[in-house]
């Protein structure tokens, strides 16, 4: 099982659900994608080391889905029709 399936099977939410999240998503749901808790996930996002690109607007931090995807992985099944 490789870090990908691992964090999938940790954090609750099949590849489905990941693949339903929207285009631009909250980081609060790609720590829970990825498998991080809450604070390192915002303290990497800050220092610039989260493991997919950061989007910050204003006090919030996104990011894309398709980044999430291909860090996890899952291919997005709408997208390869």
């Amino acid at each position: 099982m490789n870090h990908q399936q691992r964090a999938l099977d940790v954090r609750g939410m099949s590849e489905a659900e990941v693949i339903a999240l929207p285009v631009s998503i909250p980081l609060e749901f790609a720590n829970r994608a990825i498998g991080l808790g809450r604070t390192l996930g915002y303290a990497m996002a800050k220092r610039g080391e989260y493991p997919i690109p950061v989007i910050r607007l204003a006090n919030a931090y996104r990011c894309r889905r398709a980044d999430l995807l291909e860090y996890l992985g899952i291919q997005d099944r709408a997208e390869a029709a």
